[in-house]
């Protein structure tokens, strides 16, 4: 027990000093314990924790106010690293949405595989597996947070994408007064969705306007994924920039009235 507290100590220490990184504030973000406790979680794998470094989860997880109790949706999961992390932060008392692609007909892999598997593990009980439809909300209760990581670029690519109707359904899912992270990997300024397809990015300024005009608040932007010496150029998917990309991390939140 000794040794836990002191493991804990150590690596809320770090993660604090880690968030005079955050922007948006006049003051930096502590990260809670209960955020601490949910990235040291030991039956996170092994692959995901090798990643810590580069995503920075308990800074971001701070960053976006998830708190014990809290109803998160986790916008397309992939793997569920993140989806993994909110589950053990929200508590027993909180619920995760992993809205998940359904399985495309004769489709051999399943795009919520992954997440399914921890929801049925001990002591994930909080996780809820459900389908993304891109226009109505998929959930049975409003939520406090909405969360997409490094996805945001790939719904420009779907056929007949539409993105104004997407940030709707998003922003109706969401209780007045609740927030919506989006994470990407950023194009040149200027750009737009030129790149989505190709380098798999996209233009901040473009994503900015693109939520606001579905009726969200940008009220804070991090740079703590950020990387001066991305030249914006390079596709995010090569050898060698994964985890290295220049990355923008924006919280909108959505009005009380």
């Amino acid at each position: 027990m000794f040794y836990r507290s002191l493991v804990l100590t150590a690596v809320s220490a770090t993660l604090l000093a880690g968030c005079a990184s955050l922007s948006g504030g006049s003051a930096a973000t502590a990260v809670p314990a209960a955020i601490t406790a949910a990235v040291a979680e030991k039956s996170r794998p092994d692959a995901d924790r090798v990643r810590d470094a580069d995503r920075k989860p308990a800074e971001l997880l701070a960053f976006a106010g998830i708190k014990a109790g809290d109803k998160v949706a986790d916008l397309l999961p992939g793997g569920g690293y993140f989806t993994r992390i909110f589950s053990k932060a929200v508590g027993a008392k909180g619920t995760v949405y992993a809205m998940a692609n359904p399985k495309a007909p004769n489709a051999a892999a399943d795009p919520a595989a992954a997440v399914i598997a921890i929801a049925a593990e001990a002591g994930y009980g909080n996780v809820k597996v459900v389908s993304l439809d891109m226009a109505k909300p998929a959930t049975p209760e409003p939520l406090d947070v909405v969360w997409t990581s490094l996805n945001y670029h790939d719904l420009q690519n779907r056929p007949n994408a539409d993105l104004g109707a997407f940030n709707k359904m998003v922003f109706n899912s969401l209780k007045p007064g609740g927030v919506y992270i989006v994470i990407d990997h950023a194009a040149e300024k200027g750009s737009g969705k030129r790149d989505t397809s190709t380098l798999h990015r996209i233009d901040a300024d473009f994503v900015k306007a693109e939520v606001q005009a579905a009726g969200f608040k940008l009220e804070a932007e991090s740079t703590l994924l950020a990387h001066p010496a991305d030249d914006h150029k390079s596709v995010n998917r090569e050898t060698g920039i994964r985890g290295k990309t220049d990355q923008f991390v924006f919280k909108f939140r959505k009005p009380k009235r």
